[in-house]
């Protein structure tokens, strides 16, 4: 069988039948009809097929490994409200917001050079501007490829509940390209940047070619700012797909004086490109004038020729700089041309340095904007009315959003405050009313500033209840655990019946000289000290002092435990024969200083001790509660527990 490549790569066969009857015979027969595993087919490789493998296949080589790296490094779809993807969405608005303020900066790298009457292109200040402006891009392409491996809701799931993530990768790619994709790419193209080093390089120093680069590198910016803003300013002032971007008030605080203070900037930086263009205006029309003086169009640009010690050579063109009127009835002092709103700006565009350049044209914007455009006169040219007009718009429109965003926080800050001072009128009118004792009166205000000070105005249990009912418990066991495992008794529940407990614990607070518990009257709460000084007075005139992770009045639990019939291991009495009676106490717990406590109810205590009553027929637990049983006096717990509570048998209080 003989084998030969023909001119398209395609291989014919010669065989016989008495080699295919051969090579059936010894196994190698397949119903391969080409005999595609014959050996003169796949016979030594001629130059050609070497050649041809060693590119296509080594192309499809370095294809595969780039294909399966980019798949090693690519992320997954991420997650919009993990706190990776709310840090970059901050460090994009940053970006963004030095985007918005280093376009306008492409305005300042014109100037008016007066000494040749001409306009020049500052080169230095131009690298600076494109190195950064080129950073903010980087950042915007980065966000760029992000919003590919970023989960959206989809509109379809926000029916009936709050939306579900989509992180279908295709899915989430389709619906970045069929939405804010364009926009975004258009908005990260460098577009000033090749426009400064491209048109502005190529067109300075010809006939009107500054003015034409001048007003190509403005139509440019104001076209990427618009986008740019439309995808920055709801990130600042609204909300982004994961939620608020800045959710500190002082944060939106800053965020607003930052874009009052960026609508000042783009204000002051229009009005000093369109003041340069006036001025570039008034030369070109003296210009004309001076026509039989020697004058030309192309001596009206300087290139980037910002040297002070640079000379033309042309004599023809010395002998007009010499000679001519025109920078004194444009530059000079009393110039025969009105600029109306630009007289400033004239003096400006012949300053130097840029940054004095830019300082006084941002104050120039942020001074009209407050002002409304109060103080401007502009002259009979359009553009310069529509553009004064516009001025007074965006500061009613700041005024109204801006400011009143400000103002808002501003009262919120003090929202607080003013509700205690009514609160505290409110208070005053009724002891006046009510005719209280100069003493009383004392206490309740004295209530009135503790409560303040301790809370800040802000109620505890209000917040917690609007939490999730698993993120409650988790509070609440924070907050109170460890002061009910001072409780020699709770410390060996288990930890259900310690969540009950701490769910049922309400914040108290007391103020120096408030008697909690008097003696002979009933026991109602257990109390757990948070913050403060107590003492414990008996009627023996024994004295207990009580601080922090302290407790008193587990005579009630005592009680609780009895009547449930947990003791003594009998049925429980009912809770009906109980109702309305507490047990005694014997003692008096008074306040040396402010307390801040959590109490716990008679209610709740029988709450727990009835549905929970197995948790207290442990082993352990029964220990425990014998030994309160047999207990006849009031003992401070200072050996075995470490805590300093004081308890009493309940054997010893009888029902009033």
């Amino acid at each position: 069988m003989e084998s030969r490549v023909s001119i398209d790569g395609t291989h014919t066969f010669h065989s016989n039948r008495a080699l295919l009857l051969e090579w059936a015979g010894m196994g190698e027969w397949t119903i391969d009809p080409f005999c595609t595993t014959c050996p003169s087919y796949v016979g030594p490789p001629t130059r050609s097929d070497q050649v041809r493998y060693a590119i296509f296949g080594g192309a499809q080589h370095i294809r595969r490994r780039a294909v399966n790296l980019g798949k090693t490094w690519l992320p997954g779809i991420l997650n919009p409200h993990t706190k990776v993807v709310q840090r970059w969405n901050k460090l994009f608005c940053i970006s963004s917001l030095i985007a918005i303020f280093i376009d306008p900066m492409f305005f300042f790298l014109f100037s008016v050079r007066e000494d040749y009457n001409c306009l020049v292109f500052n080169n230095a200040a131009a690298v600076t501007v494109t190195v950064v402006r080129t950073l903010t891009d980087t950042v915007h392409i980065c966000h760029i490829f992000l919003q590919f491996r970023l989960a959206y809701v989809a509109n379809a799931s926000r029916v009936q509940n709050a939306g579900q993530l989509e992180d279908d990768p295709k899915k989430v790619a389709m619906h970045y390209l069929q939405g804010w994709f364009v926009l975004d790419l258009f908005t990260a193209l460098p577009l000033p940047q090749l426009l400064i080093w491209t048109v502005v390089k190529r067109y300075t120093g010809s006939q009107n070619g500054a003015n034409y680069a001048k007003n190509v590198l403005r139509v440019v910016v104001l076209l990427q700012n618009i986008p740019r803003a439309l995808r920055f300013f709801p990130l600042l002032i609204g909300r982004s797909a994961s939620g608020f971007v800045f959710e500190t008030a002082w944060a939106n605080f800053v965020i607003n004086l930052l874009m009052y203070l960026l609508a000042g900037h783009i204000v002051g930086s229009c009005w000093y490109l369109f003041g340069l263009q006036r001025v570039n205006q008034c030369l070109q029309d003296k210009c004309r004038d001076e026509r039989e003086n020697g004058c030309l169009s192309w001596y009206l640009d300087c290139g980037d020729n910002t040297k002070s010690d640079f000379t033309y050579n042309d004599s023809a063109r010395n002998f007009w700089i010499n000679s001519t009127y025109v920078g004194t009835k444009c530059l000079g002092d009393d110039p025969d041309f009105f600029y109306g709103i630009y007289v400033m700006g004239v003096q400006v565009a012949m300053e130097k340095r840029v940054a004095v350049k830019y300082i006084y044209s941002l104050f120039w914007g942020f001074q009209q904007i407050s002002t409304l455009a109060g103080n401007l006169i502009p002259s009979l040219f359009v553009w310069e009315v529509l553009f004064t007009m516009g001025i007074v718009g965006l500061g009613l429109l700041l005024f109204a959003l801006l400011i009143g965003n400000m103002q808002n926080f501003l009262m919120a800050l003090g929202r607080r405050k003013l509700e205690m001072q009514l609160k505290r009128y409110d208070t005053e009118v009724w002891m006046k009313r009510r005719r209280l004792p100069v003493l009383l009166r004392r206490r309740v205000r004295q209530a009135g500033r503790f409560r303040w000070v301790a809370t800040g105005g802000v109620e505890e249990r209000e917040l917690v209840a609007d939490l999730p009912e698993d993120l409650q418990k988790d509070v609440q066991r924070y907050l109170c655990l460890e002061l009910v495992k001072k409780v020699r008794l709770f410390e060996l529940l288990e930890d259900h019946v310690l969540d009950a407990i701490c769910e049922r614990l309400h914040p108290k607070l007391y103020i120096d000289d408030s008697e909690i518990f008097r003696a002979k009257k009933p026991v109602e709460r257990m109390l757990f000290v948070v913050r403060g000084k107590l003492e414990s007075m008996g009627e023996d005139g024994s004295a207990v002092s009580l601080k922090d992770g302290d407790f008193c009045g587990e005579e009630l639990l005592s009680w609780y435990i009895d009547v449930a019939g947990v003791s003594s291991g009998k049925k429980s009495s009912g809770i009906s024969k109980t109702m309305g009676k507490h047990p005694l106490s014997s003692r008096t717990v008074r306040c040396l200083t402010s307390v801040e406590a959590f109490s716990l109810e008679a209610d709740a205590l029988e709450y727990i001790t009835t549905h929970y009553k197995r948790a207290f027929k442990t082993p352990e637990v029964f220990v425990i509660i014998l030994e309160i049983a047999g207990c006849k006096t009031y003992t401070k717990s200072l050996e075995g527990t470490q805590s300093k509570g004081w308890f009493e048998a309940s054997s010893i209080f009888e029902p009033p």
